[in-house]
């Protein structure tokens, strides 16, 4: 009687588990979003999933995904952090080109801007946690598992036209940023123009990058304002984790 019991609240936990995380789908802005970008049989398949309030203030440009297609594959204001409330203030600007190479996810109330000529290609299981904002004018590229924390900003431009007051020379506003694979980015860090880090690089909480760090090598810690090398021989255990992050992030 008692394995009855126990057999019958696991099936409804299960069934309360599915009706509250089909519930938390903007199911308004999913279809609409997945019909107006792809084509018929891929669209059906509903790859995008959205979270929460989310304004698409333009989608205009090209949106391609690379690979076996799925259901939910790539979640935008998906909760897989601690919060768990939305503001509503996401947005998405998409007038250039972005391409999906796998799962990949935004957090809540993520900003997402990709102009006219910008391409942006993000790598199977990267993210870009709550709060934060990808500003595309050139290239912007992440590799697999590359994992951004919260109020995290990727800016591949300075946006006004700078120069030098003596030579007049002027200086390039944009320039593209390659983040490597297996990155883990804290909380609150600026990616800025000309950023390149190398495979299996950490960069520590409140950094500004701004350079090419591949010179470093693999498995370093960098941080600061601008960005340094603070050690070497150190790497997120994404062996132990890989497992977890496909369960937890994979619909």
């Amino acid at each position: 009687m008692i394995e009855i019991l126990k057999n019958n609240y696991r099936k409804a936990k299960l069934r309360y588990q599915k009706l509250k995380f089909y519930y938390s789908i903007n199911w308004t802005k999913t279809l609409y979003f997945n019909f107006k970008k792809f084509p018929f049989n891929t669209a059906k398949k509903l790859p995008v999933f959205f979270y929460g309030s989310v304004k698409f203030t333009s989608i205009i440009g090209k949106i391609e995904i690379e690979g076996n297609i799925k259901k939910g594959m790539i979640g935008f204001g998906q909760a897989y952090e601690m919060n768990t409330r939305h503001k509503g203030i996401a947005e998405i600007i998409i007038a250039g080109k972005i391409v999906f190479k796998g799962h990949v996810q935004f957090g809540k109330d993520y900003f997402v801007f990709v102009s006219e000529n910008g391409v942006c290609e993000m790598g199977h299981m990267s993210s870009l946690a709550s709060n934060g904002k990808l500003i595309c004018v050139e290239k912007i590229v992440l590799a697999d598992y590359a994992r951004f924390g919260s109020e995290s900003q990727i800016i591949d431009t300075n946006f006004h036209q700078m120069f030098d007051t003596e030579t007049r020379e002027k200086f390039k506003i944009t320039a593209p940023i390659f983040i490597g694979s297996h990155n883990y980015i804290g909380n609150r860090v600026s990616i800025m123009q000309n950023t390149i880090t190398p495979n299996y690089c950490t960069i520590a909480s409140n950094s500004l990058c701004n350079k090419d760090y591949t010179s470093l090598g693999e498995n370093v810690l960098i941080g600061g304002i601008p960005a340094k090398l603070i050690r070497t021989n150190i790497s997120r255990d994404w062996e132990g984790e890989n497992e977890n992050l496909e369960q937890l992030l994979t619909v």
